[in-house]
Parts: structure tokens; sequence; C-alpha cells
């Protein structure tokens, strides 16, 4: 068990401008070209953050709430 907690706050160098690269990266782009990208970037940063106790609490925290448990 991790004694470490997902960080919800602002925690981005230059937020906007990594925004704005996300953005671009997905510019022209079709949807599942898009989703495809998203996907691929999510497997990624998982990977980089390497903590299963902190990637189940952001999956936790970006799950829509009132949604049932799958």
């Amino acid at each position: 068990m991790s004694d470490r907690s997902l960080i919800l706050t602002a925690n981005i160098a230059e937020a906007d401008d990594f925004y704005a690269d996300l953005l671009d990266a997905h510019d022209g782009l079709t949807k599942p070209e898009s989703d495809a990208l998203n996907a691929r970037l999510l497997l990624i940063l998982a990977n980089q953050i390497g903590d299963r106790e902190i990637l189940t609490q952001a999956i936790k925290a970006a799950k829509p709430h009132g949604k049932p448990h799958d």
C-alpha cells in the first residue's frame, strides 16, 4: 500500500503551454485517431507514474459521479 495520495490540485508547470501542446497533438486527427492518441498517452503516463494505488485513485477520480461501479 502506498502512503501517497493522488494530487487533484494544479501541479503542472506552465499548465497553459501543456494544454496547448495537448490540443496541438490532436489537431487534424479524426475522432478515432484522437481517441487512440488519448489511449496511448494515458498508458504512457500510467507507466511513468507506476504506482498502482495512485492509478486506481485516478480512475475513481475521473469516473463520472453517480455512475455505478462496473
